[in-house]
């Protein structure tokens, strides 16, 4: 048997070991956004600390301003050299009563296919995707005795609640976890048999927006059809973004957004995304996007404008005949390509700010934002990550960008001058952050293998 084979067999071996390390790990209830759960969420950090130590890698519990951050560190002198970021934090469990069995006390359930499901908060999302390049490491440790490539494993507990201090900390750090490459094992498969790489991520722009009108809330028989209705102004401005053909009619807006190349459009196109496998099991069937685009488009490589939550008046039971005097809107942008954050929120301002009366004000609340990251398409890694994957499942990877944010992944880029693989095993129908939320068995078993087979690759 050759190294890798043998590596291999040694995780196939040791996976009913592997189970209970990751239960253990997942019976911790590290919730970051409650500070109640501050204590459970230093247990967990310590926790991987201290089973990292026993790959003989350089194991800290690192304390932050919030909750401490775990790294793992080796310096065997490799030819090449990867940082790995997951994190241990996890969701609150609300509503409680739908839950099947308690979020934190992890079992294994067979669907009526048989298919067996880890079951618990924190199974997919991210604990059990953090276990699975963790167990990848023990297995070439004990085969080896060492790694292929010298590793700098991150992980963080506050990914949930902000991640706000993830990036001073990869600055301050920033010698110590260098690398040739980063790994992310946050994302998803593109089916339950097909892996999948994330080549990009859409960047993020949120804003809040008040709009207020008269100096107190009117009663509508007085001033019906003669006062502005906050409401109303909001409502008309939302309606304006958008033309007939899905279209954001904000000007600026598109500044900075690329058309893929022709042949990866067309490798899109035999994907097979359409609304009765996407939109349906949501319960919808018409993509509300752009109309000359592709499904995939509308969710990868495509900019939008959504309204969050929107508020003002009266909300309680009953009726109550007022025209009120404030009206909210909470507003989010998913960017892409090379779009600005600070770019698009300006533009979006103005665009508010035009469609306001006059009589009318408007105030800002929010802001923030991050760049869109890619992974360049001709990448070495990238090649060698997806040659391993499908020697592990038989099929090549899908490589296509993926809707969501991940901004310490713009960070990496950032602070630290590397590139991303985003490579994870997570499956649409795992509930993460939502009750019952699971893990499959063939994720959490496959994953650990196809790190093994990334890792050789990625050294040579």
């Amino acid at each position: 048997m050759s190294d890798l084979d043998r590596v291999l067999a040694q995780v196939d071996a040791d996976l009913d070991a592997s189970l209970e390390r990751l239960f253990a790990f997942l019976r911790i209830p590290s919730i970051s956004t409650d500070r109640a759960y501050a204590d459970e969420c230093r247990r967990a950090g310590q926790w991987l600390a201290d089973d990292l130590a026993t790959l003989g890698l350089e194991a800290k519990l690192n304390a932050t301003p919030g909750h401490p951050i775990v790294t793992g560190t080796s310096h065997a002198g490799a030819a090449r050299r990867v940082l790995f970021y997951g994190h241990y934090d996890v969701q609150p469990v609300d509503p409680l009563e739908l839950w099947e069995n308690p979020p934190f006390e992890p079992r294994i359930v067979a669907n009526a296919e048989g298919v067996k499901r880890i079951v618990a908060r924190g199974s997919s999302d991210d604990k059990g995707q953090v276990m699975t390049f963790v167990e990848a490491c023990r297995a070439y440790q004990k085969v080896l005795g060492r790694l292929p490539v010298d590793v700098a494993i991150v992980v963080e507990g506050e990914e949930e609640s902000g991640s706000a201090n993830i990036v001073p900390f990869l600055a301050a750090h920033k010698d110590e976890l260098k690398a040739d490459v980063a790994l992310v094992c946050d994302t998803g498969m593109w089916d339950a048999q097909t892996p999948a790489i994330v080549l990009s991520l859409r960047g993020l722009m949120h804003d809040e927006f008040v709009v207020r009108a008269a100096d107190r809330d009117l009663h509508s028989g007085y001033y019906g059809g003669a006062a502005a209705n906050p409401l109303h102004v909001i409502s008309k401005v939302i309606a304006a973004v958008h033309d007939a053909d899905g279209r954001v009619t904000i000007p600026g807006f598109y500044d900075g957004v690329l058309e893929p190349p022709e042949h990866v459009k067309a490798a899109w196109a035999q994907l097979d995304l359409t609304p009765e496998n996407f939109l349906a099991p949501i319960g919808l069937s018409i993509p509300s996007g752009e109309k000359d685009r592709l499904l995939i488009e509308l969710v990868s490589s495509r900019p939008t404008f959504e309204v969050n939550g929107l508020w003002g008046g009266y909300t309680g039971e009953g009726s109550k005949t007022v025209i009120p005097s404030i009206a909210t809107a909470k507003i989010s942008c998913r960017l892409v390509a090379d779009q600005d954050p600070a770019q698009v929120r300006d533009a979006v301002r103005a665009f508010i700010r035009a469609n306001i009366p006059a009589d009318c004000t408007v105030e800002f609340l929010g802001g923030e934002g991050s760049r869109a990251v890619a992974v360049a398409h001709d990448s070495p890694d990238l090649a060698k990550a997806a040659e391993a994957l499908e020697k592990e499942w038989g099929k090549p990877p899908v490589t296509a960008g993926e809707g969501g944010s991940i901004p310490v992944v713009g960070q990496f880029k950032k602070v630290l001058g590397q590139d991303t693989l985003l490579i994870g095993f997570a499956l649409d129908d795992d509930r993460i952050h939502s009750p019952n939320e699971k893990y499959d068995l063939a994720s959490f078993h496959k994953g650990i293998r196809s790190w093994v087979r990334i890792l050789a690759a990625l050294a040579e």
